[in-house]
């Protein structure tokens, strides 16, 4: 591995370097298994991963933007509907909700944890609405426990996003366990990511899951003979699968390390005027990003990359400020427009060393 005095935010060479060969081994068995999609790796790990959220079942698909478009149609939802989402989010999100033909709804956030204001959504509800997408953020989880009840008041459908909260909970309980569906991405920087692209539907419902199985492969439950109306293409090969199951049995580790590392940042900055991450009573946090907040973002931004500490904003750019989705925009979004102003996230990763998170924290005081 190449050596380098640079710190990221991400980065993956670290811990391949630790286990590269055990993933050339399970490559290996995949390519002389014969089978390269929708094969044993593939159940395997939909049965695996679905287990570990705490659902009954699990369907992989190509990525994480597919399993928020398929986990949509699944619930036959498409033009004419409204989903109420937040505005700060990745663009994915959003584009797989008006991939489906229906309307995303922005909602405003809290300042605390960043995810949906749960207290500004009944004004949003109106009879075109079918569901709520909630994001989880950062690797905290939204308000579950009054989403679920705002869902059932108003007979709408809860879809978590969780690409973003492996392994959050929300009293105990794991993200992604809630909704009547819940989309998880395995990309390649996600608290359970892979070498490539990758995502997961899974749900309680038997139906809903054969349904995902059928719009997964175009619509069809036997081999060329489609029974479904907006099937596509979109499956979770053998060698990611398998790749991704490997890392399954490291992930409850690899988020002891993440809070390990955010604690750190949590005891050395707190003296400091950054505003820091927050972990609500009842929730468990699993810093998929560690997010920060200052007035002054920018220059601090450019001070640490002067001394090769390379920082990144989620997100820079709300996603309602963006032409192909401002006519989506009902209100005025105030908290959101803020946090887009002053938000950063610190290197966050299992195999980051302390050395660098130390260097990260030493020169982050000598700028604020």
């Amino acid at each position: 591995m190449k050596k380098t005095n640079q710190i990221n935010v991400w980065s993956y060479l670290e811990e391949y370097e630790e286990y590269k060969d055990d993933i050339f081994n399970v490559i290996s068995d995949v390519f002389s298994s014969g089978q390269l999609i929708l094969g044993e790796k593939v159940t395997e790990f939909e049965n695996n991963f679905s287990g570990w959220v705490g659902s009954k079942y699990g369907v992989g698909v190509g990525n994480g933007t597919d399993a928020i478009k398929l986990a949509l149609l699944s619930l036959d939802i498409g033009h004419g509907d409204e989903v109420i989402t937040v505005s700060n989010t990745a663009v994915p999100t959003v584009s797989a909700i008006i991939e489906t033909g229906a309307s995303p709804v922005f909602c405003d956030v809290n300042t605390d944890d960043f995810t949906i204001d749960v207290e500004l959504i009944d004004s949003l509800i109106t009879k075109k609405t079918k569901a709520i997408v909630c994001v989880h953020l950062y690797g905290h989880s939204a308000n579950i426990g009054k989403l679920i009840k705002i869902c059932k008041e108003n007979n709408i459908n809860l879809i978590e996003d969780c690409a973003q909260s492996h392994g959050s909970k929300y009293k105990n309980k794991p993200t992604g366990s809630f909704g009547k569906v819940s989309a998880f991405s395995f990309y390649p920087t996600k608290i359970l990511g892979g070498f490539g692209d990758g995502g997961m539907c899974v749900t309680n419902s038997k139906n809903i899951d054969r349904k995902i199985r059928m719009l997964r492969f175009y619509g069809m439950k036997n081999m060329y003979y489609s029974e479904i109306k907006n099937g596509v293409n979109s499956r979770l090969d053998e060698v990611h699968a398998a790749i991704l199951d490997y890392k399954l049995k490291r992930l409850d580790e690899d988020i002891k390390k993440r809070r390990k590392i955010a604690s750190i940042y949590n005891s050395q900055l707190q003296d400091t005027n950054l505003i820091l991450p927050i972990e609500k009573k009842d929730y468990f946090h699993s810093y998929y990003l560690y997010v920060v907040r200052h007035s002054n973002r920018d220059k601090i931004i450019k001070s640490l990359k002067d001394n090769n500490i390379n920082l990144n904003i989620s997100y820079p750019y709300p996603i309602h400020s963006m032409p192909p989705f401002r006519k989506f925009k009902k209100s005025t979004m105030k908290n959101t427009n803020k946090l887009s102003k002053e938000i950063f996230s610190l290197p966050m990763y299992p195999a980051l060393s302390s050395e660098k998170v130390e260097k990260t924290i030493q020169i982050i005081k000598k700028f604020i």
